[in-house]
């Protein structure tokens, strides 16, 4: 039976796209798809494999879901919501991805992944406006703030997070105080400040089959 981390590695080769699932390690000489990024299983290397419209447009929502770690049912309600949104529909759909609490608090850099953020946000360790927040799914907007609770500041994965993040870059709609265990959402992202590397054109034309 395969282990967590390998189940983990299985998806961005899946999706034949490093996902960063692992934070950091996604960056140096132990990510495993740099070594074998060809899809998993006995035919993972075969190159006459022809793939459809529909299946280009799957994968692409696929790996959408897999980088944000969210439900089948639950990417469909996001994206009915950014239908229902005015603007385009595939930016409505990214920035509500980006503003959960969870990747808030991975862009800040207070975990060292989107699924450390997961587990830590579940846990209590975090507040909104000076309210313990612990649904994972929880909708930003701008103005709020966020902080670590203060029976938290001294915990080790947030400390590591912290140390591994320091120079990286914050995104421009973010402000962070590593010192003070603080963020804030100075407003909405845009597209072009949202690094996932996803066709969400495709997605769209997913939906509207």
């Amino acid at each position: 039976m395969p282990s967590t981390a390998h189940a983990v590695c299985r998806q961005c080769r899946r999706e034949g796209a490093k996902l960063f699932l692992k934070g950091d390690r996604c960056y140096t000489a132990k990510c495993a798809f740099d070594r074998r990024s060809y899809a998993p299983g006995q035919h993972g290397q075969s190159t006459n494999t022809k793939v459809k419209e529909y299946g280009t447009q799957l994968r692409e929502k696929q790996k959408m879901r897999r980088i944000y770690n969210v439900r089948e049912k639950q990417f469909r309600l996001y994206y009915q919501e950014a239908v229902r949104r005015r603007g385009v529909t595939g930016e409505n759909l990214m920035m509500l991805l980006e503003i959960r609490l969870d990747n808030a608090i991975y862009r800040m850099g207070f975990a060292a992944s989107r699924a450390q953020s997961r587990e830590l946000v579940a846990h209590g360790h975090f507040t909104v406006n000076g309210r313990k927040v612990n649904t994972r799914s929880y909708q930003l907007k701008p103005g709020d703030v966020v902080e670590v609770k203060d029976s938290s500041r001294s915990l080790v994965p947030i400390l590591a997070a912290m140390a591994s993040s320091a120079g990286s870059h914050i995104p421009s709609w973010l402000e962070v105080d590593h010192e003070k265990r603080m963020g804030k959402v100075l407003r909405v992202p845009t597209r072009d400040e949202i690094d996932s590397q996803v066709e969400v054109t495709l997605i769209v034309e997913f939906y509207s089959r």
